[in-house]
This record gives C-alpha cells, structure tokens and sequence, in this order.
C-alpha cells in the first residue's frame, strides 16, 4: 500500500470574528501554499472539513484558490469531522486514485453543527455541556476526582495557549479562576468548557513518490484507528471511559507499530475538562483512573507532551478545523518547528478527535 505524508500545512489564527467560512478556508489554503510553494496544478482531491449549512465548499474553495481538482467534497461528522476528511484523504492516495490531496477545515462561532437534534433521547438538553457533566459526574464518581483535579486541565492548557499565536486564550487562569468561573451545570463551569471559534486549517496530504518533490520533510501517517459505537451517547458501555477512543487507539497504534508509551507528543480533544483523563487513560497513556494525576504531573513537570498547543480548551474550537489544526501542531513537533511550544527529540505523536460524548473516535499515528 503507497505511503502517506502530510506534505505542508496552514493555518489561520482561532477568533470570534464574522469571516465567512468560505474566506477561512481560502486563508488557511493561502497559508499552506504561500509556505511551501506547492505547485496548484498537482492537487488531485480538495476535501472540506465543516458542520456549516453552507454547500459546494470544496468546489468553491477549489475555484478562489485555484485549483482544478478532479474530486472535490466535503465530509461532517461533528467535532471528528477533520481527521475524518484526513482519513478520507489517505485512502484516495493509498488506492491509487489521487497523488495529492488538499484537506481543509473550517467553521464560524455560530455554527449550527454543535447540537446533535436526531438524538431525542437527549430531551431539551441538547447541548454538548449537559452529556460533558455526565461524563463529569460519572468520572468523579467511579474515580473519587474532584472538580480541582479536573480544573487542572484547563490551567495546563491555557497555560500553553499563550505560546500559541493562533490560540483564542492569551490568558493563563488558576485553579480558582476555574472553581469560581460560572457554574452551568452541577459538574460543569465556563471554564472547563472549549469555546467555539471562527477559524480554520490545512493540510496537504500526498503519496511517498509526490511527497519527495514536494517537501524536504514529510511526515508519514503510519497508524489509523477509527470506531463509530452509537450515535446517542445513552448507549455508551460506560459514562467514565471513552470506548471508541480505546477501539481507534489501540487499532492506530498497532498498524503504526508502536505501544502508547512510545508517544512523545499528543493532541488530545479536550473538549471539556473531564475529556482529556478520560481520553489519556483510553488510549493508554496512563492507567485506569490515573488521568487526573497524570495531567498534575505535566503541569507541575512544565511539560508540553500532551496539547500543547493548548488544546480545544485554550487554543479554540472551531469544530470542522479542530482535527486537522491538532494535525498541523503534531507536524510542526516532529518538524522542530513548534517555537516556545516545543516537545524537546519528538519523533513519533498521535491526534485524538472524537464526536459527541465519545461516540466516534478517530486516532492518528504520526512520524518523521
């Protein structure tokens, strides 16, 4: 099967402005070809990652960027939506129909692609919030955690946020900012939530041959885990572990070959603050219930292995941009290229993005 590289990368910074999301996908494309001076005419596949109303994205982009692809579409599947167009992109290369591949990703801060309305089980609380503080409680319960310990995830990441330029937070915050941050449910405050975002990102993705004319260094994607277990998060197995993550992780890394303690950097999607112990313990990073004292440990260590370029929490989340945005983070580590936010001899790291309280996961192995 042809090896796939991630080739180049763009991106724009995460804000609360009212650019159109056809402007942000061509912006983050600018970016990516104003930086790597790839030739337009060798893209063969332009796939759009979005959960806006908005139609024929990929075309459109096609068209103001300048390209004349011969597939152009676009994929949603919630917050997973970019690394399943990433997915997407990888198999049109890996089965011969496509050399290079442009997958985009973009959302506004209005979108309507948060609420999940098919699922009724979910009555009026259709908002992500409510199943996150059942995560929450389930969590703290099973695990005896307290909300202090879970408040340590958005100290760590904004923390971090600030040595990223295209972050929304340029604040750092204490544990009590966190405690004393409003209350929206029982288990959940404002800042234990990510914002959503005006924002996107890209990444240019081609085969073995292609990539060696394209980039003096590609970064292979040698591990691919993916499960869907439901669409309603009532049939979950468990409210304190994320079974599609365990599934797509432990499938990632054995097609990569490698076991989690080999992973020097990580993107985890924290979307709220219980997600990230949650998702560490299920792709295997720490053991069971050890999520909690793991994060601890990274902020009192000043280390930046997991999101560090402050995750959904500090760096935005503008949800069809998300996957791929932790994407072009884990490229710029292995490349060295990550500034101040830098993991020292990062060779190997993995991308987590997942959909809708952990019922669809989607796990990236990544090397130089």
């Amino acid at each position: 099967m042809t090896r796939v590289a991630i080739a180049a990368c763009g991106i724009i910074p995460f804000t609360r402005n009212d650019q159109s999301i056809e402007s942000a996908l061509l912006e983050s494309a600018a970016d990516l070809f104003k930086s790597s001076q790839v030739d337009r005419d060798s893209v063969d596949a332009v796939l759009v990652s979005t959960n806006s109303n908005s139609k024929y994205l990929a075309p459109i982009l096609s068209e103001t960027a300048g390209l004349r692809p011969d597939t152009a579409h676009t994929v949603e599947n919630l917050c997973n939506s970019g690394t399943n167009a990433m997915v997407s992109g990888y198999s049109y290369i890996a089965s011969g129909l496509a050399d290079v591949v442009l997958v985009s990703g973009a959302e506004r801060y209005d979108s309507p692609g948060q609420v999940l309305k098919w699922d009724r089980s979910r009555g009026s609380f259709m908002h992500p919030v409510f199943w996150a503080s059942m995560l929450a409680k389930s969590y703290k319960r099973r695990f005896s955690v307290s909300d202090e310990q879970l408040a340590m995830v958005p100290v760590k990441n904004h923390r971090h946020a600030r040595d990223n330029p295209n972050a929304i937070s340029k604040k750092a915050c204490s544990i009590q900012d966190v405690m004393e941050s409003k209350k929206i449910t029982d288990d959940i405050r404002l800042l234990d939530c990510s914002r959503s975002c005006t924002g996107s990102a890209s990444i240019l993705l081609a085969s073995e041959d292609a990539a060696r004319g394209l980039c003096k260094e590609p970064v292979w994607i040698t591990g691919i885990g993916q499960k869907t277990t439901s669409a309603g998060f009532t049939k979950n197995e468990s409210l304190s572990s994320l079974e599609s993550t365990r599934i797509a992780a432990d499938a990632a890394l054995h097609m990569a070959g490698h076991t989690p303690k080999e992973i020097d950097v990580a993107e985890i999607h924290d979307a709220f603050s219980v997600c990230e112990p949650m998702a560490l313990e299920s792709i295997g990073l720490c053991g069971s219930g050890c999520g909690a004292d793991m994060v601890k440990h990274l902020y009192d260590t000043e280390s930046r292995m997991i999101n560090p370029r402050g995750g959904l929490i500090g760096s935005g989340h503008p949800l069809g941009a998300t996957g791929i945005a932790q994407a072009v983070e884990i490229t710029q580590q292995l490349r060295a290229k990550a500034a101040k936010r830098q993991v020292d001899g990062a060779r190997i790291g993995l991308v987590h993005n997942m959909s809708a309280a952990g019922t669809s996961s989607t796990v990236l192995v990544l090397e130089r």
